[in-house]
């Protein structure tokens, strides 16, 4: 017999810039969710990730107007992974959905994504056969994917998106990390390996640019393996093992080089080469180490991962 219980869905939204986009995205969800109220009750988390437009403004309004509604302020540009984290934390939802507050990524087919997740799947990503993204960001999107399969066993054939939808108790688990630098991606793959991918369309973006720039996806990735994988290290260690072995085995030519071609000088070229390979490889060794120790000093000092500074959340009566 089927339970006549309404789940509740939560979407949260990190926004950034997105004053006149971010209403529309709303609009959309509600007209959406009318058509599902038989099965789901709603909420909508707007975060607001300092942005320097009135982002904070629109989504104040919202949450006044919309009894379903929070908008979460923080207190500066944090980056999207911790202004998913705090929107994430004033979620209630049997079921929350990520998505992105510019309507490139399509809520109206959210039932897609339930839908795979009611199969038996704890976290369903949507995928795009035609994405709308710019060839940078269609770069930066590809190599990130191929950053997640190296350091963080990502299957090869999953797609990671920022939009998709994920059980309660994945995203209760997601909230224990409480260390800054958070990576949405890493905290899913670390929860659970039930995750699969459902295909969606992919719109033009009608406003502004993405905010990602080069130096943001390179602190992305960074991020990314250095919170969550020791691999890095491990690939340093194994690079400084062959530097010594080919060193070794050079040292080994040279000798018997002299020997057998008796009054050959040794070449000052070859040995400065070698000194500016191997002092190049200490220096980026040593600066793995210092990230690593950097991050680990960061979270003992207790470096927030997000300071908000006002929540509103929705009136008491219906619209």
């Amino acid at each position: 017999m089927e339970s006549n219980l309404k789940r509740c869905l939560s979407y949260v939204i990190p926004c950034y810039c997105s004053a006149k986009t971010i209403s529309s995205v709303v609009d959309e969800i509600d007209l959406t969710m009318r058509k599902m109220s038989s099965h789901f009750d709603y909420e909508i988390v707007l975060v607001n990730d300092g942005s320097p437009d009135n982002t904070d403004v629109i989504i104040s309004n919202l949450a006044r107007a919309k009894k379903y509604i929070t908008s979460v302020n923080l207190a500066r540009n944090f980056g999207q992974h911790a202004a998913l984290m705090a929107g994430l934390k004033q979620t209630r939802g049997d079921i929350v959905v990520c998505l992105d507050d510019d309507g490139q990524t399509p809520a109206d087919e959210v039932n897609k994504l339930i839908d795979k997740l009611d199969e038996g799947y704890d976290v369903v990503y949507a995928s795009y056969p035609n994405k709308q993204h710019s060839t940078f960001r269609n770069l930066g999107s590809r190599l990130n994917g191929k950053m997640l399969v190296s350091m963080l066993n990502k299957p090869k054939d999953l797609y990671v998106s920022s939009y998709f939808v994920a059980r309660r108790y994945v995203i209760d688990e997601m909230l224990r990390y409480e260390n800054c630098y958070p990576y949405i991606m890493g905290l899913v793959l670390r929860t659970t390996k039930r995750i699969c991918n459902v295909p969606v369309n992919h719109r033009d973006r009608k406003e502004g640019e993405s905010g990602y720039s080069l130096g943001k996806l390179l602190n992305l990735w960074l991020n990314g393996f250095t919170s969550f994988s020791i691999k890095p290290l491990r690939m340093a260690l194994y690079f400084g093992m062959v530097s010594a072995v080919l060193g070794f085995l050079f040292l080994v030519y040279i000798v018997i080089n002299y020997f057998l071609n008796r009054g050959t000088p040794l070449g000052w070229s070859s040995t400065t080469a070698i000194i500016l390979i191997m002092s190049g490889v200490i220096l980026v060794v040593l600066g793995l180490i210092g990230e690593y120790v950097g991050r680990i000093f960061m979270c003992t000092n207790s470096t927030p991962q997000y300071v908000v500074r006002e929540v509103i959340k929705g009136n008491d009566k219906d619209e």
